[in-house]
């Protein structure tokens, strides 16, 4: 039997909805042919499969569809961003906060190896990037600020619209990791200042492998390509288009548009029914609590718990993780914990519980059960 799964921060399910919108276009049948091979009408078929998904892309954040390039996903969308603007300001200054994914932690990293000079802005104990903060480390050499919308394991949202604002101001580019909140939270790239906004579809049950990267028509904030061939997406990112994949991805952005206002309110209060119950096992710190959060995001710290021991305990029964999944299978405290300023043994005895789409008001209460049976028998 499957568990509970608790774990929509990680991957969620694909829409089976998408499934079948993704199967329709293999087989022969299908929209198989290779899009770029537009001399036949099979390949005219297939580009227009995938233009109908970028106009649905474009739809959800409100852009021009001329603006979406299609990518694997969120992790190569950010380092499109960060790798192929820093080719256009070799040496120069840049700007990103403490607590991002390592899809732009670990590109910040190699450019940093190689020259460019990377201030890091350390959150407030809530968690929250403060757009004060990030004015003040700009500099007349600042190429760009990368900065995520909503943090992957607490779930705390950052004010990307005021932090845009001072990049505008400026004349600074400003790059946003919305692998979290696309799809979750209202994303209008036309009123926003965001200049690059990177998003994945199997963070809003569309599904694996794909991605995009918004890139505004601006001349001076135009990403140099980091894969080169056949000059596919507008020559920013060669290789043969997947058509199955992005017309998953372009019914993920066509359903997440549509439902959203009524799937995001039933999240929260699940959510919030989940935290309720669980705070009944006393010393739980709830993290990034006081600070606006995801609807699906609980995270929460329990004291008096060895943090590997509860984790393992906990994963028997239920799908959940302490934090990012890239860090899954490392017991090391998390550098979001961390920056917030948690001591080691406190942010190891972490879980993140994060729900989604599909998840139901009986597997909350059995996760409450579950958690605190749990956290009862170790204290004990």
């Amino acid at each position: 039997m499957r568990i509970p799964y608790f774990d929509y921060a990680a991957s969620t399910p694909t829409d089976p909805r998408i499934v079948t919108a993704m199967v329709a276009q293999l087989g022969p049948q299908g929209d198989f042919a290779n899009p770029s091979s537009t001399l036949h009408a099979p390949g005219r078929a297939a580009a227009a499969r995938v233009e109908a998904a970028r106009a649905q892309v474009a739809s959800l954040l409100r852009a021009d569809p001329r603006e979406i390039v299609f990518t694997s996903g969120a992790t190569e969308a950010d380092n499109l961003a960060i790798l192929g603007l820093a080719e256009r300001h070799p040496g120069g200054h840049f700007v990103t906060s403490a607590i991002e994914h390592d899809a732009v932690l670990a590109p910040c990293a190699h450019l940093e190896a190689r020259g460019w000079r990377v201030t890091r802005i350390a959150p407030g104990p809530s968690g929250r990037i403060d757009p004060d903060a990030i004015d003040a480390a700009l500099r007349p050499d600042t190429f760009l600020v990368s900065l995520m919308h909503a943090n992957n394991e607490t779930g705390v949202i950052n004010d990307i619209g005021a932090v845009g604002a001072l990049c505008r101001a400026r004349g600074i580019a400003f790059h946003v990791d919305a692998a979290q909140s696309a799809g979750l939270l209202d994303l209008d790239v036309g009123a926003l200042p965001v200049d690059l906004l990177a998003l994945s579809a199997h963070k809003f049950c569309g599904p694996k492998g794909v991605g995009a990267l918004f890139v505004r028509r601006r001349g001076d904030v135009e990403p140099a390509p980091q894969l080169h061939g056949g000059g596919q997406e507008r020559g920013r990112r060669a290789g043969t288009l997947a058509t199955h994949q992005i017309a998953g991805f372009g019914q993920a952005c066509e359903l997440a548009a549509r439902e959203r206002d009524a799937d995001a309110p039933r999240i929260a209060r699940l959510r919030d029914r989940l935290q309720s119950g669980v705070s009944a096992a006393h010393d739980i710190q709830i993290n990034g609590d006081g600070a606006p959060r995801l609807p699906g995001h609980l995270h929460l710290s329990v004291r008096g718990v060895p943090g590997e021991i509860l984790l393992g305990a906990l994963a028997a029964e239920l799908a959940v993780s302490g934090g990012s999944a890239c860090h899954s299978a490392r017991f090391t405290p998390s550098h979001v914990l961390t920056a917030m300023g948690l001591p080691p043994e406190l942010a190891q005895a972490s879980v993140r519980f994060s729900l989604g789409r599909f998840t139901t008001e009986a597997e909350v209460d059995q996760a409450i059960e579950v958690f605190l049976r749990v956290v009862r028998r170790l204290r004990g």
